[in-house]
């Protein structure tokens, strides 16, 4: 999709409008949103073809092929039966058996199940493929269609591979994911964010949703991650490509709130 801007320069994508009578000169945007995995999923879905893991996906699979079923246990902090069963998914990756699906409609957690995601438009499904990407602690930052296994694991989790941390093993990845991109719409937690480079946190817009309760402003994780997901569906729906036309959005009840806002730091406010 292409725009006229007036700059070249980043901070002109904060802004769609054109200043004086000056040319307008034509450029295409490259820009990615971010959403994190969930640890809810949903297998009651057709599965679909596997592709072949990165090799950093692989070196990730391989250390966690080393934990047994009780080993799990404590290194998830989850009761035996589940440590069994992500044992069985484990496995399952190892041995190439396992089932795949869709990665946008496996993980069902709270932002996942307030994004649209059946029924959409041709542009929209355009836009979620173009735009919408995942960032997986296994398999790295990939586009929210792809398909991915059952699995648990996020970069809280104290696993090393080849002697670094989950970060320290994806940073120039993902950082390598990110390059040639003018803007990053990013609604992921801290815990992902900070998988990433400075350099590209700096490209990041990020997204604060509150509610306003009898003048007390609220924020937990509920109301978070419940916005998310209707944020994100707004954007596909409005086919949003820069960041004066995501302050223009109303959805579910929220509205951007400007005097809360900073440049890179967008809220928005729900009353109740």
């Amino acid at each position: 999709m292409r725009f006229f801007l007036r700059f070249k320069t980043f901070p002109s994508l904060f802004s769609d409008e054109f200043l004086g009578s000056g040319k307008k000169i034509c450029y295409t945007i490259n820009m990615k949103i971010l959403i994190p995995t969930a640890k809810e999923m949903n297998t009651d879905l057709p599965s679909i073809e596997a592709t072949p893991l990165k090799p950093e996906s692989q070196a990730v699979l391989d250390a966690l092929a080393l934990y047994s079923a009780s080993q799990l246990e404590s290194f998830y902090k989850v009761s035996a039966e589940k440590a069994a069963e992500e044992f069985q998914h484990i496995q399952a990756l190892k041995k190439q058996t396992a089932q795949h699906y869709s990665a946008l409609k496996l993980f069902d957690g709270l932002m996942y199940r307030h994004i649209k995601r059946d029924k959409l438009t041709d542009a929209e499904q355009a836009y979620l493929e173009n735009h919408v990407f995942i960032t997986s602690a296994l398999y790295g930052v990939v586009p929210a269609m792809s398909p991915m296994a059952p699995h648990r694991l996020d970069f809280l989790m104290k696993l090393k591979v080849a002697g670094k941390t989950l970060k320290s093993h994806w940073k120039v990845a993902y950082d390598e994911d990110m390059n040639g991109e003018d803007l990053i719409f990013s609604l992921l937690s801290s815990e992902f964010e900070t998988v990433f480079s400075k350099e590209i946190r700096e490209k990041m817009v990020t997204f604060k949703f509150m509610e306003d309760k009898g003048g007390q402003l609220k924020i937990h994780s509920t109301i978070s991650k419940k916005a998310r997901g209707a944020f994100l569906t707004a954007l596909i729906e409005n086919q949003v490509q820069t960041v004066e036309e995501a302050r223009r959005l109303s959805f579910a009840g929220f509205v951007y709130r400007e005097d809360l806002s900073q440049l890179q730091e967008l809220v928005f406010v729900k009353e109740v």
